[in-house]
């Protein structure tokens, strides 16, 4: 049986190509530049919005933050408004991909729709049903790759003398409940995550070639990657037990791996 190597370009190429930032951003709501500060203070707490933006002539020129309202006793929002920064500004056609390493260093971004800005994206948005499939991808690939890679390393079977017994009987059961099935493909096929990671973290030429630094370093690497695969599943909030900036760092650290794993022939 032949099995094909699943390509981190062909995961890159769906999310480059139909699934932009449009899908997970927000629409900016906006006040009039004339409007009363206190007013829109209150209506902001009400909302619970962080950040509105400040509309002059049907155009959005800039911004408020809540929190630099609190001392604010008077004025129009125009007083207080703060002008957009480059480094807050993204394209709504960016990829999905690109916006991961940006919202690492920044808490929120101002969307660009034929130069007017239009939306937002915070961390927030992260949980959404896109970033979760690209996450879920990786994680998918990943998986396949280190299969791939336990084929070559251990062939003819001599991988199971590496796990042990029962695990090898898990597989070995998953894979008769299959034959009787008339399903069965062959018996590493029902090996589960755990047991990739295992040998291919077993084997010292693997872990110098996917860059895992040590045997340790690897497993606890992959196990949150594991843990991240299983808040997907079981649509569960990304960031809880560890932070935006976490997350966002493991899904790169993901994307590298994978990148290693495709260049082993």
């Amino acid at each position: 049986m032949k099995h094909l190597k699943s390509r981190s370009q062909d995961l890159r190429s769906l999310f480059e190509n139909n699934i932009t930032i449009e899908y997970v951003a927000e629409s900016l709501k906006a006040v009039p530049a004339e409007a009363d500060v206190m007013e829109v203070l209150q209506w902001m707490q009400t909302q619970d919005f962080d950040v509105v933006g400040i509309e002059t002539g049907n155009i959005i020129t800039g911004y408020i933050e809540r929190a630099s309202l609190i001392s604010a006793t008077s004025g129009k929002c125009s007083d207080y408004q703060r002008v957009f920064h480059p480094k807050e500004l993204i394209a709504i056609s960016t990829p999905l991909m690109k916006l991961l390493p940006i919202l690492q260093d920044t808490p929120r971004l101002f969307v660009l729709d034929c130069n007017q800005v239009s939306g937002i994206v915070t961390c927030g948005d992260l949980q959404k049903a896109p970033v979760r499939m690209l996450l879920f991808g990786l994680f998918t690939l990943i998986e396949m790759n280190l299969l791939r890679l336990v084929r070559i390393y251990y062939p003819q079977d001599t991988w199971q003398k590496f796990l042990k017994p029962e695990r090898v009987e898990i597989a070995q059961r998953l894979w008769r409940e299959s034959q009787e099935r008339n399903e069965a493909t062959d018996l590493l096929d029902y090996l589960q995550f755990c047991d990739k990671r295992e040998l291919v973290l077993h084997h010292p030429e693997l872990l110098q070639q996917l860059d895992l630094k040590s045997k340790r370093a690897g497993e606890r690497f992959l196990k949150s990657a594991e843990q991240l695969r299983n808040k997907l599943a079981h649509a569960q909030n990304l960031a809880s037990g560890s932070s935006w900036k976490d997350l966002i760092s493991l899904a790169a650290q993901m994307e590298q791996l994978l990148i290693r794993c495709e260049e082993i022939e």
